[in-house]
């Protein structure tokens, strides 16, 4: 599982001008069950997005489509973590994934 942590390198007029591109990005990835929450940080100075991606490689890939990285309007950190404490609806995103045997220390990969 993957934090991926924007930050607007560009401002705020263009990170409006690219809006709705990115939601369509974030729906895209939404109906195919990668993204599980996102948002915009407070104060807005970037977003978060929380994903299921299997690797480093998927989720390098999924951050590639998206209209900010690719109008370089955010930098992205991409911090690797594996759930091993969560509320009981969160079950879902963790079941059936590689996340519940031991893994390897997580990555941060900044992009």
């Amino acid at each position: 599982m993957y934090i991926a942590n924007l930050t607007y390198i560009k401002p705020l007029t263009e990170v409006e001008a690219y809006l709705e591109k990115h939601i369509a990005f974030l729906d895209k990835y939404y109906k195919l069950g990668k993204f599980i929450c996102s948002g915009r940080k407070n104060p807005r100075d970037g977003g978060i997005i929380l994903c299921n991606a299997k690797d480093e490689q998927e989720m390098k890939a999924i951050i590639a489509e998206d209209p900010f990285n690719q109008q370089q309007i955010a930098s992205y950190a991409l911090i690797e973590f594996y759930p091993t404490k969560y509320a009981p609806d969160f079950k879902s995103f963790v079941e059936g994934s590689n996340y519940l045997v031991e893994q390897p220390a997580p990555n941060i990969i900044e992009l």
